[in-house]
């Protein structure tokens, strides 16, 4: 075995694992944004969920993913412990169709009708085709379309290459002396899950197997227990993702764990004592790709019948093991919060973790809503402890921001298709935007407990013209939020037009107020209140219009936003809204004189005083 053999071996492995892995990534990023749909269609029918995990790992070309998505679904409270096994046996099920596609090159060999299955065949065509695409793709989904192709087209490449270095090793005694020890079933199973361990993808290890099959070196005796062994280094990825996870995070992990053990020990001696009784005569027999491949997939298929009905025990099993301490039961309610869906396993799938961020920003959304809303509410009639729950909320919206805006951030710096970068610009320009809404929410609301600690109120003039303005800013942000939360495009061209309107309303209130101020008719300790009150709403009605804006021009692959309000508001049908939303929300017209009410100071006395 020479210099140059041992160079070429080595190259093909390095082809091999990049291209599995260039596959693979591909794949994920073009599927990973119904990933999650596909998940949370998850039912606690253990058929169907077997099939959805099997189904998943097939698209994606890994089943180690599939379980550190599950790991971190389960981490974030998002999937319930029972349901992650059939999942779990239906990803040990999807694996295997790695290694049918890599045995398209046997069968090429078996027969004439079948040889242009053979790589030397179809992968360069792939290859070509591939190339093609990648550089004159239209968009971003064409090129990773071609992504996938060439990381198939360099998998095949390296798996031709080992095979073509490790061919002259089958004539050398030491070489079959080599696999004549893996015969040895623990030799062969440890060999199989170190090597499994190491470079993390059973996939890939059942590749590198059937490179070394197409020597003929490789036996029945040797394979079997490689591959049984093959099934438990694959865990390691899963175990290592549970780390500093919840409890039942770590629990999912070792069920993946424990499925795989129990399921090797019991074919392995349900195999070898059958051997021992009656001697297969099949055990020194060479074998090829396909073989392994029929042996990869029977072992699973039976595991996951025999081990089916019986996964209540194994979840039992492992909660046993791994039980909760005292206390503990708040703690895992709090770990499972929402911030829990923000799980850096979910970075593997970069467009899976865009569709968590998504998820929790109409959240953050609709709690910023909640919170406008007792705002006004408190205008009306202050109560401390709406006021104590508003100031709680504005809180958790800076915690959104911070850790969304953190975790988005850390999303960017994967490999998006331009989808997804998109619609995570939307949602990191929206953030800023939703924040300072709850902070202008809470300042209405602080301006409600200053007016209950000095004991003013507003005129029941002015409270008539507010409740107009109140109802304005109320629908832009109900339109604001929806639209935000259903991506509706359409609904989001209503923003604007609104927003112009309460922009007069706003210039109106004022003019109103500067009028009784100069006529002696308001207090400038309660005029500041109103302003305050107006300058608040009018701030969130600007936020609003940033969102929507964004959104429609997000939506043409532009951020001319200046650009597009100048065209958007000489259209006809922003004047017909507008004309709309203007006679809805009509001031009345009120004499000044009409405009007296009492006010209630600290010492008890009322004066008949014209009021903000």
């Amino acid at each position: 075995m020479d210099i140059l053999t041992i160079v070429t071996l080595l190259g093909g492995l390095a082809l091999f694992l990049y291209g599995m892995n260039e596959m693979s990534d591909s794949l994920m990023l073009a599927s990973g944004s119904r990933l999650k749909v596909m998940l949370e269609r998850m039912t606690s029918n253990p058929v169907k969920s077997i099939l959805l995990g099997a189904g998943t790992t097939a698209v994606i070309q890994s089943s180690s993913a599939t379980t550190v998505m599950v790991v971190g679904l389960v981490n974030a409270g998002l999937l319930p412990l029972p349901q992650t096994v059939g999942l779990i046996m239906g990803a040990n099920i999807g694996t295997t169709v790695t290694a049918w596609i890599l045995s398209l090159g046997a069968l090429g060999t078996a027969s004439s009708y079948l040889k242009f299955l053979s790589p030397p065949y179809f992968v360069p065509v792939i290859a070509v085709i591939s190339v093609g695409v990648i550089l004159f793709g239209k968009n971003e989904r064409h090129r990773n379309i071609g992504r996938i192709l060439m990381g198939f087209a360099v998998l095949m490449f390296g798996m031709q290459a080992m095979s073509d270095a490790v061919r002259p090793l089958s004539e050398l005694p030491a070489f079959r002396q080599l696999f004549l020890a893996f015969s040895n079933p623990i030799l062969g199973m440890l060999v199989g899950a170190l090597l499994t361990a190491v470079i993390q993808s059973s996939s890939a290890s059942i590749g590198i197997l059937q490179a070394f099959a197409m020597t003929g070196a490789v036996s029945y005796g040797a394979a079997i227990p490689i591959i049984m062994g093959q099934n438990i280094g694959t865990c390691v990825t899963a175990l290592a993702s549970s780390i500093n996870t919840s409890r039942n995070a770590r629990r999912a992990a070792l069920i993946h764990l424990f499925f795989n053990i129990m399921g090797t020990l019991v074919f392995m001696s349900g195999f070898y004592l059958i051997n021992f009784i009656r001697p297969f005569s099949f055990l020194d027999h060479s074998l090829n790709p396909v073989d392994i491949a029929i042996i990869n997939t029977v072992y699973k298929i039976s595991a996951t019948a025999l081990f089916l009905p019986f996964r209540g025990l194994l979840v039992k099993f492992v909660i046993w093991i791994t039980p909760s301490k005292e206390g503990e039961q708040f703690d895992l309610l709090e770990e499972a919060g929402v911030f829990g869906a923000l799980d850096d396993r979910f970075l593997e799938t970069p467009a899976f973790a865009v569709s968590q961020s998504r998820q929790l920003a109409s959240q953050m959304a609709e709690l910023v809503k909640r919170q406008f809303n007792i705002s006004l509410d408190l205008l009306d009639s202050f109560e401390a402890q709406k006021y104590r729950d508003s100031s709680r909320m504005e809180d958790l919206v800076d915690q959104y921001e911070d850790r969304l805006g953190t975790y988005m951030v850390k999303i960017n710096a994967q490999n998006l298709l331009d989808r997804e970068k998109r619609l995570l610009t939307l949602l990191m320009q929206s953030l800023s935007d939703f924040e300072r809404i709850s902070d202008h929410a809470l300042g209405i609301a602080t301006s409600a407990q200053e007016m209950s600690d000095k004991k003013v109120c507003f005129s029941e003039a002015a409270i008539q013209e507010l409740a107009i303005y109140k109802d304005a800013v109320s629908r832009l942000l109900d339109l604001t939020v929806q639209a935000f939360t259903d991506n509706d495009l359409e609904l989001a061209t209503h923003v604007e037009p609104l927003e112009e309107v309460i922009d007069s309303l706003t210039d109106e209130l004022q003019a109103r107020h500067v009028k009784r101020l100069q006529a002696g008719y308001c207090t400038l300790e309660l005029g500041f209140i109103w302003m305050d009150v107006l300058t608040s709403m009018e701030r969130i009605a600007d936020h609003c219009s940033n969102i929507a804006v964004s959104m429609i021009e997000l939506s043409h692959d532009s951020l001319e936003q200046h650009a597009f309000l100048n065209t958007f508001r000489t259209e006809e049908m922003f004047k017909t809204m507008h004309s709309q939303f203007q006679a809805e929300f009509e001031l009345p017209e009120l004499p000044l004189s009409d405009y007296a009410g009492q006010i209630s100071l600290n010492g008890g006395a009322e004066i008949t005083e014209v009021q903000a």
